[in-house]
């Protein structure tokens, strides 16, 4: 039961964090968003809500899986929730940068930073359970796609 409620509680609270950061999103959205000029592979808003919330739940099973073997692997998986931890905190951050001040430069910044320690944490969930590790690799895709589009929203409206 107890690895159930690890894996619940890391899946618990990235979805939370999902929550929040879309409290963070929905008045941008609805006002600030609209106005700006998008390169043409932009989704439909409609597609991030679903997507993301399939990727937080990856992200939380992943998470809870590494969390298991804390007590086979210690220092391997502290090393490893702490890059976990990190990126959660960034992913956080960068709705709160585009949306919330409004600064897709400032967003773009911060996600090559989020990629980078998405990319680490893939390697060390990889090194620890190497399932765990492959239920990020939709994620790192997703945040490539991001940061592609963060680019192009920039571009287009500096």
């Amino acid at each position: 039961m107890q690895k159930f409620l690890r894996i619940a509680v890391v899946v618990f609270t990235c979805l939370a964090v999902g929550y929040l950061s879309g409290m963070v999103t929905r008045e941008s959205i609805a006002t600030w968003y609209p106005t700006l000029v998008k390169p043409v592979f932009n989704p439909p808003n409609a597609v991030f809500a679903p997507v993301w919330t399939v990727l937080y739940l990856m992200m939380g099973i992943a998470g809870g899986m590494i969390w298991n073997r804390i007590e086979t692997e210690e220092t391997a998986v502290k090393k490893a929730f702490l890059f976990f931890i990190t990126q959660l905190a960034l992913n956080a951050l960068w709705s709160f940068l585009f949306f919330g001040m409004q600064n897709p430069l400032l967003a773009l910044i911060e996600i090559v930073l989020l990629w980078l320690l998405i990319y680490e944490t893939y390697h060390q969930f990889r090194k620890i359970d190497k399932t765990a590790g492959m239920l990020l690799i939709p994620y790192l895709a997703w945040v490539s796609f991001a940061t592609v589009l963060n680019a192009s929203i920039w571009w287009l409206n500096r």
